[in-house]
């Protein structure tokens, strides 16, 4: 939770992990001169996020540099009044992205399983309307290699809780992690529905139970995907 939590740590442990991320500040921001030096380096568009923030508060797309300071100060001052801290991330903005978030479950002992992914593209704001599972719009190499990626940063820290590794997947197919939410969402009842797996009930459940439960979900996954 404490990793996850903040985007900044949470860019870091990917980086360690050998998972993709696009390129960004290594720190929370709180200047305006230090994001017009990441935009000097880097170039347009990007995108601002607040370090400690989620539901799309503290977040501004920047396409013109005119609009970069006073973006800048918009999103700091929203993620200071929405979380208690200003601090905010700069990245580069990936255009005409899809949003793709996998489910995962852990058992804080190494072991982690996928529950497949999620399309969560049509938003409004920044906030998730539509939720579609599995994704449909990339081939089963992409999904591949999104899940590998999920595994692969919450098996990193030991990860314990149902949660939602979430990427952006560009139109040459390469993904992208953003970040992870680690908690149960509103939106796990999409995956609840397609695999007929309740989290709430198999959170506390002993490994090898759940280990079972999953095999037995993913065939039904994957018959569906089939037909």
């Amino acid at each position: 939770m404490v990793t996850f939590g903040d985007k900044t740590k949470a860019r870091e442990l990917a980086i360690k992990a050998d998972v993709s991320v696009v390129p960004g500040t290594s720190e929370p921001l709180t200047t305006t001169e230090a994001a017009v030096a990441f935009v000097e380096e880097y170039g347009l568009p990007v995108i601002i996020k607040a370090a400690k923030g989620g539901g799309g508060k503290g977040m501004r797309v920047v396409n013109k540099k005119e609009d970069l300071i006073p973006l800048f100060e918009a999103a700091s001052s929203e993620a200071l009044a929405s979380f208690g801290d200003g601090g905010c991330f700069v990245e580069r903005y990936v255009t005409n992205a899809k949003h793709v978030e996998v489910q995962v479950i852990g058992d804080g002992k190494g072991n982690v399983v996928h529950l497949w992914e999620r399309d969560c593209s049509v938003q409004r704001r920044h906030q998730k309307i539509v939720e579609i599972a599995p994704a449909v719009h990339h081939s089963m190499e992409v999904r591949k290699a999104v899940l590998e990626d999920a595994l692969k940063i919450t098996k990193a820290c030991n990860y314990k809780n149902a949660g939602t590794v979430e990427f952006l997947v560009d139109d040459q197919g390469r993904h992208y992690f953003m970040e992870v939410n680690p908690r149960v969402q509103v939106e796990h009842t999409v995956t609840e529905q397609v695999t007929g797996l309740g989290k709430n009930g198999v959170e506390h459940r002993d490994w090898e139970f759940l280990f079972m439960i999953i095999l037995i979900s993913l065939t039904v996954a994957l018959r569906r995907l089939s037909m």
